[in-house]
């Protein structure tokens, strides 16, 4: 049995907790919500973020960061990107206090607006500095609520130690969950960022009535500026994207209705505000703050990003959808296979 702290009890944080829990781990939830803590710890639910589920009722909750990580040999980030560092840097604290070094693994999927850094490199940052190896990431297909359900799932697990990543993989594989380890950290974690950039791009051209055509070319289209940016920017290795963690990731979150990007994106096509979408999704929309850091890096290193631009005009700038799209639409021809 393997203690692990989980840190974020939403819906994609209760559902890996529970994963976890019912593989025979030892997991202690922490978050800052009282009212959520106590309804995992009496019930065993968590109504807000997983409506009809119940979490393996071993899995526990607590408000107290020492408490959660105090023994523990994996620390699970699950929370949205903009809590990452605060986080981090107290969790940096505590393991000072406790004298342990435990492997970190992020299921966040975000770049951080300002440094513009992916979440592995701010757990450098803030946690292990001299210790990148202990830091292992997963990403791919997987939504809370079909993981909930115990569907099929594939997704990857990066990391720049092969031994961290094959244990990450054994803690996470059962029936219905199966890990492939991958040693391009980074690009996994560039492949399930930006992928969330592209599904509210989804979601505003079915908003707008588009049909397949269009969200074929989008998510075609899409890959090919993930991987330019993955490249370019961060060094990544091409292939990482033709993987789960890249066109699996696209696929999944640019056609279903549980992704709350690609519903954010089809509440903005059918024509409400970015504030009004964010105000009652009830959940983070990572793709929208993602969308600021892709921006500032496509200015920085003149990155070809027209998808992304179009959709940072759209919701920072107020831009019409109409002439985003007829714009993209003639840009000057180009040869469909480049960097």
């Amino acid at each position: 049995m393997t203690k692990i702290a989980v840190l974020g009890n939403g819906s994609w944080g209760s559902v890996l907790g529970s994963l976890l829990a019912d593989n025979g781990n030892d997991v202690v939830f922490f978050g800052n919500n009282e009212k959520v803590n106590q309804e995992i710890n009496e019930k065993h639910t968590n109504t807000h973020y997983m409506k009809d589920w119940s979490l393996n009722p071993n899995a526990v909750a607590t408000a107290d960061l020492e408490e959660a990580v105090k023994g523990a040999e994996v620390v699970l980030f699950v929370l949205p990107t903009a809590a990452v560092r605060i986080v981090a840097k107290n969790l940096r604290q505590v393991l000072d206090k406790l004298g342990t070094s435990p492997i970190l693994i992020t299921a966040t999927k975000g770049i951080e607006p300002g440094s513009k850094k992916l979440i592995s490199e701010i757990l450098t940052e803030e946690v292990y500095p001299n210790d990148a190896d202990k830091i292992v990431a997963i990403s791919g297909p997987s939504h809370a609520e079909n993981v909930a359900q115990k569907d099929l799932t594939a997704i990857s697990c990066a990391s720049t130690s092969k031994e961290n990543s094959e244990m990450v993989q054994k803690l996470f594989s059962n029936s219905y969950m199966r890990l492939y380890t991958n040693d391009d950290l980074i690009g996994v974690e560039v492949g399930g960022a930006v992928k969330n950039v592209i599904a509210i791009a989804a979601g505003i051209l079915y908003g707008k009535g588009y049909g397949d055509n269009a969200k074929a070319a989008l998510m075609t289209r899409g890959l090919a500026e993930i991987a330019r940016l993955g490249v370019s920017r961060f060094d990544a290795k091409p292939m990482t994207f033709s993987g789960l963690s890249g066109i699996g990731d696209l696929i999944v979150t640019c056609t279903s209705v549980n992704s709350r990007n690609w519903r954010a994106g089809k509440q903005i096509g059918e024509g409400k505000s970015l504030d009004y979408v964010l105000e009652n999704m009830g959940q983070v929309v990572e793709g929208a703050t993602t969308v600021k850091a892709v921006h500032e890096l496509c200015q920085e290193d003149g990155i070809d990003m027209p998808i992304n631009e179009a959709i940072y005009h759209v919701l920072y700038e107020n831009a019409n959808v109409d002439e985003e799209i007829s714009k993209m639409m003639g840009r000057a021809p180009k040869p469909e296979i480049r960097l």
